[in-house]
């Protein structure tokens, strides 16, 4: 991991004086055009990052944790920040917590204003999986651990659940209650690609099984209300006898619906959801789900930024990778159980 520069390496690098940098990067127009160019130049090549947060964070932002999540608004991600931040403050540090809310320009942004605040490490929940603005971060010395994108195995590492065994548990347990017609629910689909691979890999080892897809713009309850409603415009002989929906909010969301149409869950479609959030086991219909440990899945993260700090101090040793964590099922009345 390459060490981080600051205004005495670019000044070095510009042959001008710190003075002459710190006033470049404030806007001072006394600075002479050739020196000016020497300093935007000396930026570029070293890849250094001005810190514009350093008067409101001095002292406090170089032991801070940023985490960037899809939507905070989803419980799952809520849980996980929360458990973040009691991880964090446990070993002396503080979180900053942001949502991209699915939007590439803004997870851009937030990366950048996170790196100019100079946090410590950072937890990412990429929107399109490891973009160049990610490399780069990591590249000019910060640490980034992804959560549920698995890492390429050199430059990152990543924690999540194994989405491919989660969903063949999902499913398994559909096909054994009897289900035969399943339809896997969520999106986008990039980012579950897994799950409904585990998906297909347990319906292909029964016979007579089958998944259709309907894809999700987003996992939400109103996705979920969307999806029930293009499931109640089939016939009755095409519905799904059973729904493995990508995460619990749109399997919230579906069933919801799917009584409103006067769809009774169990008996005529079973649902299974994805994450086990508190919503899920409150529900009028407990919801049958498979469960991410929250908890354990941010105490890994925040661990493998301070391991991968210490190693770049010349304090022990770290491996870039995926981290991968066993999947439950709980099962509720949702799926008959």
């Amino acid at each position: 991991m390459r060490a981080k520069v600051g205004v005495r390496e670019v000044a070095a690098h510009a042959g001008v004086s710190m003075g002459t940098v710190s006033n470049v990067l404030n806007g001072v127009p006394t600075v002479s055009a050739r020196n000016a160019e020497r300093v935007h130049r000396a930026i570029a090549e070293l890849g250094f990052v001005p810190n514009s947060h350093a008067r409101q964070l001095r002292g406090s932002a170089a032991n801070s944790i940023g985490m960037l999540v899809l939507n905070i608004a989803n419980p799952f991600f809520a849980e996980v920040a929360h458990a973040a931040q009691v991880a964090a403050e446990a070993g002396g540090s503080s979180m900053m917590i942001a949502s991209s809310d699915q939007d590439p320009a803004r997870e851009l942004r937030y990366l950048r204003e996170f790196e100019e605040a100079r946090v410590r490490g950072l937890l990412v929940a990429p929107v399109e999986g490891v973009t160049d603005e990610l490399r780069a971060v990591r590249g000019r010395g910060t640490p980034v651990v992804l959560l549920n994108e698995h890492a390429d195995g050199r430059d990152f590492c990543s924690v999540t659940l194994d989405g491919t065994q989660g969903g063949r548990l999902a499913v398994s347990h559909l096909l054994d209650a009897g289900r035969r017609k399943i339809c896997f629910v969520g999106g986008p689909v990039g980012q579950v690609s897994d799950r409904l691979a585990g998906a297909v890999q347990a319906a292909e080892a029964v016979a007579g099984a089958q998944v259709t897809v309907i894809g999700t713009a987003d996992l939400t309850v109103a996705e979920g209300v969307n999806a029930a409603r293009r499931i109640m415009a089939l016939t009755p002989t095409e519905r799904p006898d059973g729904v493995f929906a990508a995460n619990d909010l749109v399997a919230l969301g579906l069933m919801m619906e799917l009584s409103r149409a006067g769809v009774v869950v169990p008996d005529d479609i079973a649902v299974v959801g994805y994450d086990d959030i508190d919503f899920a086991r409150t529900a009028v219909v407990p919801l049958t789900t498979i469960a991410q440990p929250q908890e354990e899945i941010a105490r890994l993260a925040i661990s493998l930024i301070d391991e991968e700090r210490q190693a770049a101090a010349g304090r022990g040793s770290h491996e870039h990778g995926p981290r991968s964590l066993a999947p439950t099922l709980v099962v509720r009345a949702s799926s008959g159980g």
